[in-house]
């Protein structure tokens, strides 16, 4: 069924990717990276250990600022070129653009690397400069941060070549995959009628309430996927052999120390998360039995995990779907509803399903606006409502920063705290209506929705992780094979899942089209978005005991997940993220939804 759903609108940052004032950013930005790298070479560059501290100290705060103006502008820059690339793959200008502006950032990564080695030379004096400058005080924690790091940079020389080899390497082939799936389409038959559907929307026929449709969907993916394999294969072989490599040279342990020092936790954390996600397995396969027992069947097959359940005969408009999020987001905050309201007003959010466009759902700042897009794939589902929440919790995150008066600097925020604001915003508007409901029909449709999204942040991204894991492990070793792929997520999923699935139907194609595999610099994307569901499940627990007075501090830990470590910014709420106390007792409280929905 095709919703009606707007399409987002950028003019009031630049009229066009043809526009003078486009043009002239773009410039404005080049000028601006040429002039820093002569600030960095007449000046920086001369400086080191024994300078006088005043002196590092104003060259610490011409850095900051000049860093500050030049990101700034970048990042309104590329999403205004991602809102033409992501929603239109076939767009030559855009993807052109792209790849243009992309060689024009390339000094300033470099410069940014550089600034980071030259930060671990003057590692001993940084307190006195942060000391002794405004804009560096502002900005201590990324510098102390960039300094500890620096000691896992190769040379500048080659840190140099590694920037640039990327972008025919595994940034070329992320975009390959990207560019792949999005132009992907299948004719399927669709209430009696045959049609050509984007890989998006006939992924989205998962949630659809009749069985034999999702079947035939799965069947088509999958056949999709089969003659897609090798092609996507080869992207991951070359992004994982990139990330591989890099991190050898630059003298870490393996990905996953990348990615727990990018993601601002240490290895007791995860290891704390993971046995408690683990260690719920039993929980989850309790509720995929129970489902299977509401819909007829002994053990559910892949098809079946997201069918709907409860109420299956409402769709949303999307202009239901805008009234029920700002209606739910109002409970907990006027200024959520607010600020909601101004991205549904505002055309912030791009939601039509159609041919071209990536699939999935994302939120990007646009810094020179103060202001964030959000791309999805609107189906009318109480699945996409939820979704829509998600992301406006991403832009509500980003406009905590703005009133905070937040430097993009300081709001470089890690993958783990990037899930608080949107995981808190699902858990809003569904913990608003099961407040609420008297229809039980209704409280299992809003559970079943509920806990499947949990599971699959808890389940289904532990077994991505056993994936990315063990295809970093034989990556190592050589080339996987389409092949070696399906098994190795076939293999995981079974561990993961266990008996709460029928184990003949799995989805061994899952690496194909989830774009998080195919980022050489963010290994382990996945597991980020159980620490934003745990987080923010603990988060809202202590919502519901403060009430009002929660929002504001809230609100401040939104504004500052730039510039403390996780474990930093949750002691701010009593909570102690490396005992596993934390994240059972997070798992605990969705335990009880699954007891609920076995009740009803």
């Amino acid at each position: 069924m095709t919703i009606s759903a707007p399409r987002w609108d950028l003019t009031n940052v630049y009229p066009s990717l043809e526009s003078k004032e486009f043009k002239a950013a773009v410039e404005d930005y080049k000028k601006q990276v040429a002039a820093f790298e002569k600030f960095f070479k007449n000046k920086l560059n001369k400086a080191d250990a024994k300078t006088p501290v005043k002196e590092l100290a104003v060259l610490v705060g011409g850095a900051i600022d000049r860093m500050n103006k030049i990101q700034t502008l970048s990042a309104t820059i590329v999403p205004f070129i991602y809102s033409y690339f992501t929603t239109n793959s076939r767009d030559k200008l855009a993807a052109k653009t792209l790849s243009e502006f992309e060689q024009a950032s390339l000094p300033m990564d470099k410069l940014m690397t550089q600034f980071k080695a030259w930060l671990g030379k003057i590692a001993d004096k940084l307190d006195k400069v942060v000391a002794l400058n405004k804009s560096a005080a502002a900005h201590a924690f990324m510098l102390k941060e960039a300094a500890e790091q620096s000691k896992y940079l190769m040379s500048n020389e080659l840190e140099g070549l590694a920037a640039e080899m990327s972008l025919s390497g595994g940034n070329a082939f992320g975009k390959l995959q990207g560019t792949a799936v999005s132009q992907m389409s299948v004719e399927f038959e669709l209430d009696g009628k045959v049609e050509k559907m984007p890989m998006p929307a006939l992924i989205n026929l998962r949630s659809h309430p009749d069985e034999a449709t999702r079947r035939r969907g799965y069947e088509a993916e999958n056949k999709a996927w089969d003659e897609a394999k090798e092609t996507l294969a080869a992207c991951m072989n070359g992004v994982k052999g990139e990330a591989i490599t890099l991190n050898k040279r630059r003298g870490r342990k393996d990905a996953v120390h990348s990615s727990i020092e990018a993601a601002r936790i240490d290895r007791k954390t995860l290891e704390a998360m993971l046995e408690a996600m683990e260690g719920s397995f039993p929980m989850f396969r309790k509720y995929f039995k129970a489902k299977a027992k509401k819909i007829g069947k002994e053990k559910l097959a892949w098809w079946d995990i997201f069918a709907p359940l409860g109420k299956t005969d409402k769709v949303y408009s999307f202009e239901e779907a805008r009234d029920f999020i700002l209606d739910n987001f109002g409970k907990f905050s006027p200024g959520l509803a607010a600020f909601a309201k101004r991205a549904f007003d505002n055309n912030w959010i791009d939601a039509e399903q159609r041919d071209g466009k990536r699939g999935g759902a994302f939120c990007m700042e646009v810094q020179g606006v103060k202001e964030s897009r959000i791309l999805s794939n609107f189906d009318g589902s109480f699945d996409q409502v939820s979704t829509l929440s998600h992301e406006l919790g991403h832009a509500f995150h980003n406009e905590c920063a703005y009133q905070a008066k937040k430097t993009v600097l300081q709001q470089l925020t890690p993958m783990t705290l990037a899930e608080t604001a949107s995981t808190m915003c699902e858990t809003i508007v569904t913990e608003a209506v099961l407040a609420t409901t008297k229809d039980p029909q209704e409280e299992l449709a809003v559970l079943e929705a509920q806990i499947q999204g949990a599971s699959q942040v808890t389940v289904d991204i532990y077994s991505r992780y056993l994936f990315e894991k063990e295809v970093f492990e034989r990556r190592e070793k050589s080339e996987l094979s389409a092949d070696d792929l399906n098994e190795i997520m076939e293999r995981a999923q079974k561990a993961a899942y266990g008996d709460g699935l029928d184990e003949r139907y799995l989805q061994k194609f899952m690496w194909t089209w989830k774009p998080h595999y195919y980022s050489p610099g963010l290994s382990f994307y996945n597991y980020p978005y159980a620490f934003g569901l745990l987080f923010a499940t603990g988060l809202y627990a202590i919502y519901q005991q403060r009430g009002a007075d929660f929002v504001q501090d809230y609100k401040n830990l939104l504004a500052s997940t730039g510039e403390a470590t996780a474990a930093n910014l949750a002691k701010r709420f009593g909570i102690d993220i490396r005992k596993r106390k934390f994240w059972d007792d997070s798992l605990a409280i969705i335990g009880k939804r699954v007891d609920r929905f076995c009740e009803i």
